[in-house]
């Protein structure tokens, strides 16, 4: 039993995706994935790229087939399964934004 719940047996699917999104077609095939993407259980990681946890190789098979169906007609989708534990080792960074310095203004003299 200890097993089946494994970091190596567990299962984590990507999609990321580059889709083009200009003429009102785009858009709503764009949208159409997306939300497909979203209804299936995966949840946004960035922009572009969503996640879904499964317990196992044989249910992210089943949603992999799901995902390969739902492929838009134009655009490059990726996919990729990988276990808890690679998981488990992506480094994030949540930088700051660069904040303008603020430079004092100049004075205008009248005279």
């Amino acid at each position: 039993m200890i097993d089946r719940f494994s970091e190596y047996r567990v299962m984590w699917i990507l999609v990321f995706f580059d889709l083009p999104t200009e003429t009102k077609k785009d858009k709503k095939s764009y949208i159409n994935f997306r939300n497909a993407l979203i209804r299936d259980g995966f949840t946004m990681f960035q922009f572009s790229i969503y996640v879904r946890h499964c317990a196992s190789q044989e249910n992210a098979d089943v949603h992999l087939k799901r995902i390969r169906n739902l492929l838009p007609d134009f655009g490059k989708v990726g996919l990729m399964c990988i276990t808890d534990k690679q998981f488990s080792n992506i480094e994030l960074f949540y930088c700051k934004k660069p904040a303008r310095s603020q430079s004092q203004g100049i004075q205008l003299e009248l005279f």
